[in-house]
């Protein structure tokens, strides 16, 4: 019977690497259509830029700037001074701030309001006192209250660039382009450690993977944020839907599943907060992953009954389903140990595999291990000339990506279970500099993540196999569970030793 479950045990472990190799090389075919198509996604290769001096406001189509907002003090301010600085006519831009907020932020907007009315702008407060359907409700609901035929839309973390409009409307001439997605940038990632490995991540999707994706001619998604919709788009994809948490990536593939065609580009870049907190950092990983899953849920099938081509199909799934690794890494940790003592407990002996069975396994590992980093790596030296000195923080990346582990498994089977759960917002305190401190509201305070005890115990889990991997003699695993065990301790004990911090702080304000 244990010999049976020590098969068992090597079959699922064996699959579960091949599904990491898989996405481990998706890294690599990413950079390939990179370097292949890159100078398709920089604004000026098609149309040039709109010249305001030159071009009538007579000729240029209304736009609506949606800024969504939730219990957001600390930045909305900074949010609408910025949007006020997008170069178009005055006449022709008209801002809505879709305000579901319960607390002060409600009464801070409504007073910039007010001022910047009386100034001339195109201003709305748009206020709700229900959530229904959360930001893509709110979003929806600002939608039945303007005519203009293009939309743009920027969260409260977020500075929109100046110039996004001029150098994005021009690309809307072509009568199938339905959104235009620009680049995120960073105004906080030297503040700490966290915040600089998430920069790392977000580099990487939006220099080497949106770009890999449009210039290769395949689907990619608009990211909640610094994009602009033609209104029609979003009408023939079935508008806003709030049954995932992930409303901007459902409603980008039906919007490509009705035809419409997408523009990226890399050069207009918006700055954005990070979340400076690992209990932000996690809350926002976690909507991510569920949403993803949900999506997919909601939409492989019809995908896989699309005519759109293979090559189209295989990369939205791939896309889709690229949360897969979380769970797939806990699986791979988990079921390490009893296979390394797999001798221990049953007559089937690991050394009667041959060596060239088992360096084949060592390859593959290596190789959807090392995808990640090369991936990484590579976008930074696209991105700064600095890179060489950037890269060291290539390993706290790699551990946060492993931390978050399990909460994002529990995301996982969530959405393939059907569970729904409330739209978390991820809090944003105005970290700017080194300086910055978490500023605390009681609204604001997130509570602590009982699961952050499961990383704690795997974090623990991980350095008992690497000290059973070494006991034994069998050291190729050892590298990989000290890092993963780094990364679970790294996030577990940061949280609660966060939270504490915080907590000191509020209670010396009360």
């Amino acid at each position: 019977m244990t010999d049976i479950l020590a098969i068992l045990l090597i079959t699922v472990y064996s699959i579960d690497i091949i599904a990491l190799f898989v996405f481990g090389i998706h890294t690599y075919i990413m950079v390939y259509f990179y370097r292949k198509n890159r100078d398709y996604c920089y604004s000026n290769v098609d149309h040039e830029p709109i010249d305001l001096k030159r071009v009538k406001p007579a000729n240029l189509p209304d736009v609506t700037v949606q800024l969504p907002i939730f219990n957001e003090f600390y930045v909305v301010d900074r949010l609408i001074d910025a949007t006020l600085k997008i170069q178009w006519p005055k006449e022709k831009l008209h801002i809505q701030v879709l305000d579901d907020s319960t607390d002060e932020t409600k009464d801070k907007v409504s007073g910039i309001v007010r001022a910047l009315k009386a100034q001339g702008y195109r201003i709305e407060h748009l206020h709700r006192t229900d959530r229904t359907g959360h930001k893509a409700g709110a979003l929806k609901a600002g939608m039945e209250k303007s005519e203009s035929e293009f939309i743009a839309i920027f969260d409260a973390d977020f500075l929109p660039a100046p110039d996004i409009l001029v150098k994005t409307i021009p690309y809307f001439a072509e009568p199938d382009v339905g959104m235009v997605q620009t680049r995120w940038g960073h105004i906080n990632d030297d503040y700490s450690m966290l915040t600089m490995a998430q920069s790392f991540g977000i580099d990487g999707h939006f220099v080497v993977e949106q770009v890999a994706r449009n210039g290769g001619r395949m689907w990619m998604n608009f990211n909640g944020t610094a994009g602009i919709w033609r209104r029609q788009c979003i009408y023939d994809a079935g508008n806003w839907q709030a049954d995932t948490l992930t409303e901007d990536f459902d409603l980008s593939y039906r919007a490509e599943l009705a035809g419409w065609r997408f523009r990226y580009f890399t050069d207009i870049v918006n700055p954005a907060e990070l979340p400076s907190t690992i209990a932000s950092f996690k809350s926002q990983q976690f909507r991510w992953c569920k949403g993803s899953i949900q999506t997919a849920v909601k939409l492989v099938p019809r995908i896989l009954r699309s005519s759109f081509s293979k090559k189209i199909k295989a990369e939205a799934i791939t896309h889709l389903l690229n949360y897969s690794v979380h769970p797939l890494m806990v699986i791979n940790i988990l079921l390490s140990l009893p296979l390394l003592l797999v001798d221990r407990w049953t007559s089937f002996k690991l050394n009667s595999v041959s060596i060239a069975v088992l360096f084949f396994a060592a390859t593959v590992l290596s190789l959807s291990t090392l995808g990640p980093t090369f991936f990484y790596i590579y976008s930074q030296r696209e991105l700064y000339k600095n890179w060489k000195r950037r890269i060291i923080w290539i390993p706290i990346l790699m551990m946060i990506g492993t931390g978050i582990a399990i909460s994002n498994t529990r995301a996982f089977i969530e959405a393939l279970m059907g569970k729904k759960s409330a739209f978390m917002r991820t809090p944003k305190y105005r970290i700017e500099s080194k300086k910055d401190v978490v500023k605390e509201r009681a609204m604001y305070r997130q509570p602590l993540d009982t699961l952050v005890f499961s990383d704690l115990l795997m974090g623990i889990y991980g350095l008992v196999t690497a000290y059973f991997a070494w006991a034994y003699e069998k050291p190729f695993i050892i590298p990989f569970m000290l890092i993963y065990s780094a990364g679970f301790l790294y996030i577990s004990v940061g949280n609660i030793l966060e939270r504490m911090q915080i907590n000191a702080r509020f209670d010396m304000l009360l």
